[in-house]
């Protein structure tokens, strides 16, 4: 049978390690959020599948940036009439990919020599850009631009925007994915549109 000085004892302890535990609470630890970049390159689906490849990258999300009307709709951003980029949102995580990668990535997925069109897309809402986030994205971003323009790759200027990243809105859901779920559909466009074709010529074979 335990004495009451033992009770008394216990108690004393089990305070003592109460309070001892609000001192120095338990910390969780949970995984950093990931980061996150936006580009646009014409068809945001080629986009989607060109990031989703990169190593690293925990997400792409297909839809609109750069525009002057809230709420867009795929319709009214196709047809010309918000200003909006088709564009990607990259989740990415920092340490496994960095940003000059992502960009290293986004330059050789466009027609950076091409303005308002990518491939057989033509209109404002299928122009190249770059939308950085931070000052720092900016600087990494007009570095990496300057390279391609060092080594004299081509003949015609870059023409790819650099911009302040603005409100992105996610495409309709039907647009996400695109390339997964509707592969047939998907690879006749790309190849139509000489997407790939257009690619090698200007970066070499992949």
């Amino acid at each position: 049978m335990i004495s009451s000085r033992c009770l008394v004892g216990l108690t004393v302890s089990l305070l003592m390690l109460g309070g001892i535990a609000a001192w120095f609470p338990s910390v969780a630890v949970e995984a950093a959020a990931p980061a996150k970049a936006y580009f646009a390159g014409g068809c945001f689906w080629c986009m989607e599948e060109a990031f989703e490849k990169v190593e690293g990258v925990t997400a792409v999300v297909s839809g609109y940036m750069g525009g002057t009307v809230a709420n867009p709709t795929y319709e009214h951003v196709s047809a010309g009439q918000t200003g909006h980029a088709e564009a990607v949102e990259v989740s990415y995580d920092p340490a496994k990919v960095s940003y000059p990668q992502l960009l290293e990535a986004f330059w050789h997925n466009v027609d950076p020599v091409t303005s308002n069109a990518q491939f057989c897309d033509h209109g404002n809402q299928y122009r190249s850009a770059v939308f950085y986030g931070t000052d720092e994205e900016k600087r990494l971003t007009e570095e990496s631009k300057s390279a391609i323009e060092q080594s004299k790759r081509f003949s015609e200027p870059i023409v790819t925007q650099i911009v302040k990243a603005s409100t992105f809105y996610p495409a309709e859901e039907y647009h996400q994915d695109f390339y997964k779920k509707n592969p047939i559909r998907y690879k006749y466009y790309k190849f139509s549109c000489g997407r790939a074709q257009r690619l090698e010529a200007l970066w070499g074979k992949p």
